[in-house]
Order: structure tokens, then C-alpha cells, then sequence
């Protein structure tokens, strides 16, 4: 087919600016130019985890009720202060020497540094005389959890200090200082972890006992000089970190950009085969395989801008953190990698150096095989396929993803569900410590407090505070805070606040704040899911120059999505044994497999379009198939690899988060790309390309 003048002109210009990023000297000016950033960068992002944002707002939905309420409350005091509920047991019954120790207990603890003078209060015992409970406030600070865990250590060390009777801090300080733990280390712990998986995939994808050094090493420039960006603008102009977003940021860099590294080293690779000069060879990698890996990137980087139109505030903040993170691997893995590989030359691949005029090895690989396999009967296998992936999603059925309780956070049983259960044991208003508040206007604050005791879910009301114009008054529930009753509760309580006249009565406290968020991220998937769908459609569209392919290719990817997170659902279930699944979880899962598994379909699409053009398509998808197919293995298993690491985390819901987008990447690698997506361009053939040109051109009646 003849080019057009237009498309040789592009061509040319695209090969110009291919060839100088790789050129002879241009080269080194990039590297150099990449160190200085490095230098730049490189402490800023030892600063980020300083920067991080991890305070109740920061991670609830901005308009809910909950969060209005928590606003208002900070002028009664600060909202980066929490209770901690230390509750004793002594299951033969509390001793008289038990009590005398937990009355002493109350002046040592009020003593601590970081428990605010006078806020520890003597001891409520059990009607059942088998446990007691101090209560104390603790300045958490506005990191969340900076200094938490070591307060609470020093209270922990009061308390236990008597044989036979146990001790637990439960409460929200108690929740935080083992979320304080979990979080521990945790971005050095993800980065080493991310590291080790992608030197042994890379070692093994290239069995080179030096190649593999070039794509951490770019990688690792990627992370850095993203966390600075990250760090200055979290600093100077109001984005909002937190410990969940610089988590799967370390991992979702470290994955994306390796398998970016990935997909230019094995276009370089086959060149290298027709080129004696590397830097030709380069230039001709970067000309061929750059437009499907920016637009792969491009298509992450929007997905997760995507997230910005959410409603919860954790949700929204980790769009624009991923988005720079994406951005940043792109950039880095299209300028700094093709430089460092030709000043290197052939020698890195060695033992496997490819030689001039050697065959290019794919036409006779496994993957080759796998679309003769797959030729004979593409639509038997399309057909097969689908409706195997159809089961496995009927796992979503009856799966809820409705959030945690607090027992079910932790994949082990730290000390603070420890002491939950122990107050709901002994203690018949279970909601202690975690109590309903509700704020108001002054002139309602005998309404607000009357209407508090007319519920007859709630006990132990708190007489109405007046201060700054507001009133506050707060009530402890009789059910557990997160249990339906308690949601049910809220509503009620709602119901009936808003009907009292000019008090402008909001709702809050823990239990509120967790059906709020629960809702904010049940309106946050069915916002931003079709958002995305239009978004990659679109971009597909425009990358493949039709409209039946992308849309094909987005119902591939939708079926992935379900086949994945159905299996998964019932693995967490009936193998994990999880007690649910945080909200937020089908949101990611989503993004992170459509975003990223569209990359693949992006890879292998784009490279039969390219043959297409000089054959027809049904040969193009053997061709595009055998020519692709081990490098997309390659980089689905290094990115499932790296967000498998997240499943080694104690919370849940990042153990739920990597395990799931690993699942789903290998099955859309394995699966979903090699034989769904090729049978069905098999069984098409040319009218993939509707409504181009390219769709007009006549298949072979059987492919070879």
C-alpha cells in the first residue's frame, strides 16, 4: 500500500527525533542530563514519606456529612486527637490487688509524652467483675501515625505490667498505632521486595547476566525522580499523599516502567538482527515500538487522572500520584534506557548477542505455534474461551465489597481487635471509645442532645457542649460501631437531627464516617468506571485508526476484569478465609487491570496493524502473535510480580489489591491476549479495521 506524502513526512520526523535520543553524541548529553535530575531528586523524595498526609480527612469523602461533622468538631478540640481505650482482663475474675493496679495505672499513663495532661479518666469495671477500662487521649499529630505507635508502646508497657492480668489498647489511637506498625518501613520494604521480583523475572526473561542491570537502573531513576516531583507538589501546591498512594506508587512504577523497558529492548533486539549499527537500530526500535508504548503510558496516566472526579478524598489523591508516576517511567524509559543500551552496545546481551543478518528466532517460538494451534478453528476457540471466562466471573455474585470491620483490616490479630473483642465480651455499650457525634448550631444544642437520647440504639449520652457558636453532644452505641445495626442507626439518627429546626445537625464519629466512606465508594465506581471505558475507548480508537477493533478490544478487557476479580472473590472467600473486602477494592482493581491490561491488547494490536498494512490481517495476527508474545509474558509476569508484592503486606486490603491484579494481569497475558483477542481477529479478519481502508483489503482464505 503507498504512503501518502503526509505519512511519510510524520514517519520521517518521528525517525529524526527516534534517532537523535540514540545519536552518537546527543546520547550522552540525555544521560548527563538524567543524573542532574537524579541529584536534584534524589533527596526530595527521601522527604516524601515526611510530606505524607495520613489524618482522618485525608482519606474521607470531601462533601460527605461525616467530614462536615469532623470539621466542626475540631473547634471543640483537635481532630488529631483520639482516644485510647485500655481495657483489663483477668478471665478468673479481677483481684483486689488487679484494681488497685489499674487505679495506679491512670496517673502514670496521664504522665506519658504525647497523652494530653488530665485527659486519662479512672476506671469503668464490667458488671460481670472480669475486666476494666481506662481511657486516655492521645495527640496523634498531624502525619496520623508518625509518633503513634511509640506512644502507645509506653502505655502498653504500664498496663501489662502485672503477671496474670492482660492488657489491650483498643480505640481509635489503639487502630492507629497498629496501622502505624503495618505501615512501618513500608516504602522501603515495597521497593526492595519490587526490586528483587524484577531482577529474577529479568534474569530469567533475558538469561544475560548483565542486561537486566539497564532496566532498574532506569526504573529506579523513574521512581526517584517522581517521588521528588511528588514531594514538591505535595509540599508547595496542595496534593494530597498518603501512606496507600506512595505504596502502590513505588509498585506501580517499578511494574509499568520495567515492562516498558521491556517491550523497547525486544524491538531493539530484533533490529539488531537487521541493522549492523546500534544506533540505527535504536532509532528504528524507538520509531516502531515508541507510539505503542506512549500510548500504552498515555492510556495508564488518564485512567488514573480518571480518579480524580472521586469522591473519596484516598481515592482521588492516588490519580494525580500515579499519574506522575506513569508519566515520569515513560519519559525515562524513551529517553535515558535507549541512550544507556547503545553506549553499552551488543555485549550486554551476551551470551544471546544478537548478530546482523541473523533470523529473528519468533517465527518459530512457542507463541508461534500456540496462533497455528489457534488457526484452525479460531472461533471454537473464541467461543471456549469466552465462556470459560464468563464462568469464572459468576465468583462476583454475592461477593460485597462493603468494607472492613476492624477485626478484619489486619491479616493477623494486632492488639487493638484484641481489645474490641474483649469490650464487647464484657461491656453491654460496645460502641465505648468509638462514640456517634453529632454537631450542630448552639441555639439546637438541647434538641440535638434530646433527640441523641430518644434512640433507643444509643446510652451514656454526653451533655450538650456550647462553644464558638456550635454545640456538640455524643452518645455510645449498644451495638458494635460497624456492624449494620450501627449503620442503621446513623441513618436514623440522621432522619431525625436534620428535622430539628435551625440546629443544621450533622452526624458523625467512626461509625459515620465508615458509612460514608463505604457509599462514597460504591458512587465513585459507578462515576468512574463508564468514565474510563469512554476514555481508553477512545484512545484505542485513535491509535488504531477504527472503531470495531477498540471496541472488541474493551469487551475483552471487561470480561478479563470480571473472570479476574470473580476468581479472586471466591479464593479470598473460601481459601483466604477474608472477612470481606475494602470498598475500594473493585474501583482499583478496575483501573489498574483495564489501564494496564489494555497495554498488551495496545502492543499486540498495534504490531498487527503494522503487518496488516502489508498483507492481510489474518496472517498479520500470526505474525503480530509470534512476534510479540514472549515479550508481553515477559512483562505481564514482571508486573504481576511486582504487585504481588503488595499480597505480602499484613492489611487486608493491600494483600486484596496485589493479589488481584496479579491474577488478572497473567490471566489477560496468558489468556485473554494470546488466545481470545488472536482468535478473534482470526475469525475477522480484515473487518477489524472498520471503518479504515484497511478493512477493504482482502484475507487469505486460511491462515499459515
Amino acid at each position: 500500500m503507498a504512503k501518502t506524502a503526509g505519512e511519510q513526512q510524520k514517519k520521517s520526523r518521528t525517525h529524526r527525533l527516534a534517532g537523535l535520543i540514540s545519536g552518537r553524541r546527543f546520547k550522552w548529553v540525555v544521560v548527563i542530563a538524567w543524573v542532574i535530575v537524579m541529584m536534584i531528586a534524589s533527596p526530595l523524595a527521601g522527604k516524601l514519606t515526611g510530606a505524607e498526609s495520613n489524618d482522618t480527612s485525608s482519606w474521607l469523602p470531601g462533601k460527605a456529612e461525616s467530614t462536615k461533622a469532623l470539621n466542626i468538631e475540631s473547634k471543640f478540640q483537635s481532630t488529631d486527637v483520639a482516644p485510647a481505650v485500655i481495657v483489663y482482663e483477668r478471665s478468673s475474675g479481677l483481684t483486689a490487688a488487679d484494681k488497685a493496679k489499674i487505679a495506679a495505672d491512670v496517673p502514670q499513663i496521664d504522665a506519658v509524652s504525647g497523652i494530653i495532661r488530665g485527659s486519662a479518666k479512672g476506671s469503668i469495671f464490667s458488671q460481670d467483675g472480669k475486666a476494666a477500662e481506662n481511657v486516655a487521649a492521645v495527640r496523634i499529630g498531624p502525619s496520623g501515625w508518625e509518633k503513634v505507635g511509640g506512644i502507645i508502646g509506653n502505655v502498653r508497657k504500664i498496663a501489662n505490667n502485672s503477671d496474670g492480668l492482660t492488657a489491650h489498647i483498643a480505640g481509635p489511637a489503639g487502630q492507629a498505632a497498629d496501622s502505624a506498625d503495618a505501615f512501618k518501613g513500608l516504602d522501603s520494604s515495597l521497593l526492595y521486595a519490587a526490586l528483587g521480583v524484577v531482577t529474577i523475572l529479568l534474569l530469567i526473561t533475558y538469561r544475560s547476566p548483565l542486561l537486566w542491570l539497564l532496566p532498574i537502573i532506569s526504573a529506579g531513576f523513574a521512581l526517584t525522580s517522581a517521588q521528588g516531583i511528588i514531594y514538591l507538589l505535595a509540599k508547595h501546591a496542595g496534593l494530597i499523599v498518603n501512606g496507600q498512594s506512595a505504596g502502590i506508587l513505588t509498585v506501580l512504577v517499578f511494574g509499568a516502567a520495567t515492562d516498558y523497558a521491556l517491550l523497547l529492548i525486544a524491538r531493539y533486539r530484533e533490529e539488531l538482527h537487521n541493522h549492523e549499527d546500534r544506533h540505527e537500530a535504536m532509532a528504528l526500535a524507538l520509531h516502531r515500538a515508541g507510539p505503542a508504548i506512549i500510548a500504552s503510558a498515555s492510556t495508564v496516566v488518564v485512567g488514573m487522572l480518571c480518579l480524580w472526579f472521586a469522591e473519596l478524598n484516598s481515592t482521588k489523591s492516588l490519580g494525580p500520584v500515579a499519574a506522575i508516576g506513569i508519566g515520569v517511567g515513560l519519559l525515562v524509559m524513551i529517553t535515558l534506557l535507549p541512550a544507556l543500551l547503545v553506549i553499552f552496545g551488543r555485549w550486554l546481551f551476551w551470551p544471546l548477542v544478537p548478530r546482523n543478518g541473523e533470523e529473528v528466532p519468533t517465527s518459530r517460538g512457542l507463541w508461534a505455534k500456540v496462533g497455528r494451534s489457534i488457526s484452525h478453528h479460531p472461533r471454537a476457540v473464541w467461543l471456549v474461551t469466552a465462556v470459560i471466562l464468563g464462568v469464572m466471573s459468576l465468583g462476583i455474585v454475592g461477593f460485597k465489597a462493603n468494607g472492613l470491620s476492624s477485626k478484619d483490616t489486619y491479616r493477623t490479630t494486632p492488639d487493638s481487635v484484641k481489645g474490641e473483642t474483649m469490650i464487647a465480651a464484657h461491656f453491654p455499650a460496645v460502641g465505648a471509645g468509638l462514640p456517634v457525634v453529632v454537631v450542630g448550631n448552639a441555639s439546637g444544642a438541647q434538641s440535638i442532645e434530646q433527640a441523641l437520647r430518644n434512640d433507643s440504639k444509643i446510652t451514656s449520652v454526653m451533655p450538650a457542649v456550647v462553644k464558638n457558636g456550635y454545640a456538640l453532644s455524643e452518645g455510645i452505641l449498644t451495638t458494635a460501631p460497624d456492624s449494620a445495626d450501627a449503620y442503621a442507626t446513623i441513618d436514623r439518627l440522621r432522619t431525625s437531627m436534620h428535622q430539628i429546626p435551625g440546629a443544621n445537625a450533622q452526624v458523625g464519629g467512626y461509625t459515620a464516617i465508615t458509612l460514608d466512606t463505604e457509599r462514597a465508594s460504591k458512587h465513585d465506581r459507578q462515576l468512574i468506571i463508564p468514565i474510563i471505558l469512554v476514555v481508553v475507548f477512545v484512545i484505542l480508537a485513535l491509535l488504531l485508526r477504527a472503531l470495531l477493533a477498540p471496541f472488541i478490544l474493551m469487551l475483552t478487557v471487561v470480561l478479563s476484569f470480571a473472570a479476574a476479580f470473580g476468581a479472586c472473590a471466591l479464593i479470598f472467600t473460601h481459601v483466604f478465609k477474608f472477612g470481606g473486602a475494602d470498598s475500594s477494592l473493585p474501583l482499583f482493581v478496575f483501573v489498574f487491570l483495564v489501564a494496564l491490561g489494555i497495554d498488551y491488547n495496545i502492543f499486540l494490536m498495534t504490531r498487527i496493524r503494522e503487518e496488516a498494512r502489508h498483507g492481510d490481517t489474518k496472517k498479520a495476527a500470526l505474525v503480530g502473535l509470534a512476534a510479540t508474545g514472549a515479550v508481553i509474558t515477559s512483562a505481564g509476569a514482571v508486573l504481576a510480580g511486582t504487585f504481588s508484592v503488595l499480597a505480602t503486606l499484613p492489611l487486608t486490603a493491600f494483600a486484596e489489591i496485589g493479589f488481584t491484579v496479579a491474577f488478572g494481569v497473567l490471566l489477560d497475558t496468558l489468556i485473554v491476549r494470546s488466545v481470545l483477542v488472536t482468535a478473534l481477529t482470526l475469525d475477522i479478519g480484515s473487518a477489524m479495521w472498520w471503518p479504515s481502508k484497511l478493512a477493504k483489503q482482502s484475507d487469505g482464505k486460511k491462515s499459515k
